[in-house]
C-alpha cells in the first residue's frame, strides 16, 4: 500500500501531472489512476494492486464524510483524531487481507510506504494512525522502517548523519521508533557511520542498512539480503521464510548480474511530447528495459521531442530540427507512446512516416497507434485532412473519434479505464505470436478516442490489419501492417504489466524487431536461442514469459 498525504482522491490528468512534475499517471486493474509508485510496487513484486491499495488523505476524508452523512456517528463532532485516524487503520486492515497475486492466499505481510517527509504537516494523521496502530497489532506484528538520505559533501567526502538523527528524533517525538534504518547514500557505510547511528538513533548496529548506490537497481533486492533484511523479518514477525536463498532470489541475482555483463546496444527513439522529464515515461523506459535484458542488449532511449519534428522548427531553429531527425534516423527502432493534446502530433505522424517508410521497426501505443492510422490515411488512402476529431473536430475523415461513453465537456473521469479483453481476429499475426499464440489477451487501458470502426475496410484494403478487436468486434486494439518487418499498434498500455523477468509481448517485439531478431524468434516457435539470441553462449533459451500475466 501507499500513503499519500494528498488532498486528490485521484490521479490528476496525464498533462497536469506531467506540467507539476509528478511522473506518469499509473493505470491498475480496476481502473485506478495512481501514482507511479505503484508501478514500481507491481513491478518488483510481481503483484497487481487495486485503486484502494493508493490511500490519499483526499480518500479518507471523503470516506469518513460519507460515514456521517449515512449516520454512523450517531451526531458525534467528527474529528481527525479519532475519526480520520480510525479509517486509515479500517482501511489498512482491509486491504492487508485482500490477495494480490493469482495464487489468492492471503498476504503474509502488508507493506506501506508513507510519503513526504516526517514532520509534514499533511502526513500528521497518518503518522498519529500508525502510532495507535502499533499498539492494536501488537510489536511481533508491527515493523517500522526509516528510510533517510546520508549525504556525503564532495568537498569532505564524509558521510553526514545529522540528517537522520534529527529525523529520528522527530519520529520518536510522534510516538515512532524505527526498527529498521535504511541510509540511502552514495558509498558503502562507514563502520563507524552506522555505529554512529546506531548510539544516536537507539538500534543495534545490524538494524542499520545500507543502501548505496549500485550498478543497476536490480541490485538493490540482492543487496538488502546481503545485510540480513530477510532473516531480520523472519525472525521478527515470526515468518515461515526458509534460511537457504529462495528460488526466485536467485533468479533476480541471475538477472541482476546478466544486466552488467551486456555487450551490444539496441537503440530506440522515444517520440514523444514530455521527453524533458523521463518519469513521464516511467513504466515505457521500464518496459523497454526489461525487453532489451530479455534479449542480452544495452538499451539506448533517443529522447526526442516531438515538436522538433515538425516543418515549424526548421524554421524557428534549424540545428534543434537536424538534430532530432540525425536522432531518429540513427535509432534501430522507433516509439511513440501514448499522449493528450495536439501540441506535436505532426511531429510523431512525420516520425511514423519515416519508419512506414523506411521499413524501421514501429511501435505505437494508445495515441501512436492512432496517430499511425491518421498517418496511413494522409498518406497511403490519400485523405489529407484526415485526422482525429480530438485534435479537428470539423474533419472530413474522422478516423479517430470520440467513444459514446466520453463526455467532452468533462475532462476527468472520463477515460475507458483498467483490464479489458482483446480477441485476436486471425492467426496470422505477429503479435498474435508474441502472446504465444493465444486467442485473446488481457492489458490494462486508459483512452479517450479510438479508430472509426466504420473505415475498418477501407485500411484493410490497403494492408492495414486489425488484428485484435474488443469483444463486441466494436473497437480496434492492435494493428499491424502487412510487408513490413515490424510495424504495430496498440490500444492499450502494455507497459503496465511488464516485469523484469516477463517482458512485455509488444515491447519484446520492438527490440527483438530493432536487434534485426525477430524473424528469427518467429521461425523457431517463439523461443530465445542462445547461440542465435543472446551474445553469451551460457544463457539458457526460454520461451517468452509474461504473457500468463496478460492472458487469464
Amino acid at each position: 500500500m501507499r500513503g499519500a498525504p494528498s488532498r486528490l482522491q485521484r490521479v490528476r490528468t496525464v498533462r497536469s501531472s506531467r506540467r507539476a512534475g509528478a511522473g506518469e499517471v499509473f493505470v491498475l486493474d480496476d481502473g485506478g489512476e495512481v501514482d507511479l509508485d505503484l508501478g514500481n510496487y507491481e513491478r518488483f513484486l510481481d503483484i497487481r494492486l487495486t485503486k484502494d491499495n493508493n490511500l490519499t488523505t483526499g480518500k479518507i476524508y471523503q470516506y469518513v464524510i460519507n460515514k456521517e452523512r449515512k449516520g454512523d456517528y450517531l451526531g458525534k463532532t467528527v474529528q481527525v483524531v479519532p475519526h480520520i485516524t480510525d479509517a486509515i487503520q479500517e482501511w489498512v486492515m482491509r486491504q492487508a487481507q485482500i490477495p494480490v497475486d493469482e495464487d489468492g492466499i492471503e498476504p503474509q505481510v502488508c507493506v506501506i510506504e508513507l510519503g513526504g517527509t516526517v514532520g509534514d504537516i499533511e502526513s500528521m494523521p497518518f503518522i498519529e494512525a500508525f502510532r495507535q496502530f502499533q499498539f492494536k497489532a501488537k510489536r511481533e506484528n508491527f515493523c517500522n522502517i526509516h528510510v533517510s538520505l546520508v549525504p556525503q559533501p564532495s568537498s569532505t567526502g564524509e558521510q553526514k548523519t545529522k540528517p537522520t538523527q534529527n529525523s529520528v528524533r522527530e519520529l520518536r517525538g510522534l510516538g515512532l521508533s524505527p526498527d529498521l534504518i535504511v541510509c540511502r547514500c552514495s558509498t558503502p557505510l562507514d563502520t563507524s557511520v552506522k555505529e554512529k547511528i546506531s548510539m544516536f538513533c537507539h538500534v543495534e548496529p545490524e538494524q542499520v542498512i545500507c543502501v548505496h548506490d549500485v550498478s543497476s537497481i536490480y541490485r538493490v533486492p540482492l543487496l538488502l539480503e546481503e545485510q540480513g533484511v530477510v532473516d531480520y523479518f523472519r525472525r521478527r514477525l515470526d515468518l515461515p521464510v526458509e534460511k537457504q536463498p529462495r528460488r526466485m532470489l536467485m533468479k533476480w541475482k541471475e538477472m541482476a548480474d546478466r544486466y552488467d555483463r551486456l555487450l551490444e546496444t539496441c537503440s530506440i527513439a522515444l517520440v514523444g511530447k514530455y521527453t524533458k522529464f523521463s518519469d513521464s515515461y516511467a513504466s515505457v523506459i521500464k518496459a523497454l528495459e526489461h525487453s532489451a535484458l530479455a534479449i542480452n542488449h544495452k538499451l539506448e532511449i533517443k529522447y526526442i521531442d516531438s515538436a522538433d519534428l515538425e516543418p515549424a522548427t526548421l524554421q524557428e531553429d534549424p540545428v534543434r530540427y537536424h538534430e532530432a531527425w540525425q536522432k531518429l534516423c540513427s535509432a534501430d527502432g522507433v516509439l511513440v507512446p501514448g499522449g493528450f493534446g495536439v501540441r506535436g502530433t505532426e511531429g510523431k505522424i512525420q516520425a511514423i512516416s519515416w519508419a512506414r517508410k523506411q521499413k524501421k521497426p514501429f511501435l505505437g501505443v494508445c495515441l501512436g497507434m492512432q496517430l499511425a492510422v491518421v498517418e496511413f490515411a494522409r498518406n497511403v488512402l490519400g485523405w489529407q485532412d484526415a485526422n482525429s476529431t480530438e485534435f479537428d473536430p470539423k474533419t472530413t475523415h474522422p478516423v479517430i473519434i470520440d467513444m459514446p461513453e466520453h463526455n467532452p465537456g468533462q475532462m476527468g473521469g472520463t477515460m475507458r479505464l483498467g483490464k479489458r479483453r482483446t480477441l485476436f481476429q486471425t492467426k496470422n499475426s505477429i503479435m498474435r505470436k508474441l502472446y504465444n499464440d493465444h486467442d485473446f489477451l488481457e492489458e490494462r487501458h486508459r483512452h479517450r478516442f479510438e479508430v472509426n470502426p466504420e473505415l475498418k475496410s477501407s485500411f484493410e484494403e490497403q494492408g492495414l490489419k486489425f488484428v485484435g478487436q474488443d469483444e463486441e468486434g466494436e473497437r480496434m486494439e492492435i494493428v499491424e501492417l502487412e510487408e513490413h518487418p515490424f510495424f504495430v499498434g496498440v490500444q492499450y498500455h502494455p507497459e503496465f504489466l511488464s516485469r523484469p523477468i516477463k517482458p512485455s509481448p509488444p515491447y519484446f517485439g520492438l527490440l527483438l524487431a530493432s536487434a534485426a531478431r525477430l524473424v528469427h524468434y518467429l521461425q523457431k516457435g517463439c523461443r530465445l536461442s542462445p547461440r542465435s539470441i543472446f551474445t553469451r553462449r551460457e544463457e539458457p533459451s526460454f520461451r517468452l514469459p509474461g504473457v500468463l500475466t496478460a492472458i487469464a
